[in-house]
This record gives C-alpha cells, structure tokens and sequence, in this order.
C-alpha cells in the first residue's frame, strides 16, 4: 500500500513564497514520475510540474520561471517550490507519483495567495 503525505500549502500575500513537500511511503519499487497538479475552484485539475526518474523536469507555461519542483531520491519525496506567488496560483495543489504498475495521489494542500 502506497501513502503520500503532503505539507507545505498555507496562506501567503502575492509576491511571496511557499514550499510544498511529498513523501510518498509503502511499497514503492521505482517511480517514474512525480508530478504536481492543481485544481483551481471551478476549473479542471492541471498539471503543473514533472520530474523524471532521471531528474529532467516540466512545467506549465503559467509557472516557467516560478516554481521549481525537485526530488530525494533516498526519501522518494517530491519538492514544490513557489516564488513570485500570484492571487491566480491558488489551488488545492495535489501530488502524485507514477511507477511502472499504477499511480497514486496525494490528499491535497491548499494554497491561498491574496492580492
């Protein structure tokens, strides 16, 4: 069984910054991918960043230049950095890891940027 924890999400004034964390934990024999969505209120889920098993990573167009995601690899956890912060980044931020033979979510975190 496959758990993810995420922690991080909070409230934050436009312009600042947050750091979001995932620890995935359970049986876990390799990830492929560990990925970071939102779901804004009212719209679909995105997909906001990507990073591989070998590290190369993918944003949103909305993001580039803004968020950072990275890896640990010996504590199969996923990291969202969020600088220059806008009121249209708030969202449920969710993550969630690909291996070979499923995928899994995280429960969620929010993230409230006010203006």
């Amino acid at each position: 069984q496959v758990q993810l924890v995420e922690s991080g999400g909070g409230l934050v004034q436009a312009g600042g910054s947050l750091r979001l964390s995932c620890a995935a934990s359970g049986t876990i024999f390799s990830i492929n991918f560990m990925d970071w969505y939102r779901q804004a209120p009212g719209k679909q889920r995105e997909l906001v960043a990507s990073i591989t098993s070998t590290g190369i990573a993918n944003y949103a167009d909305s993001v580039k230049g803004r968020f950072t995601i990275s890896r640990d690899y010996a504590k199969d956890t996923t990291y969202l950095q969020m600088n220059s912060l806008k009121p249209e980044d708030t969202a449920i931020y969710y993550c969630k890891i690909v291996t070979a033979a499923s995928s899994h979510w995280g429960q969620g975190t929010q993230v409230t940027v006010s203006s």
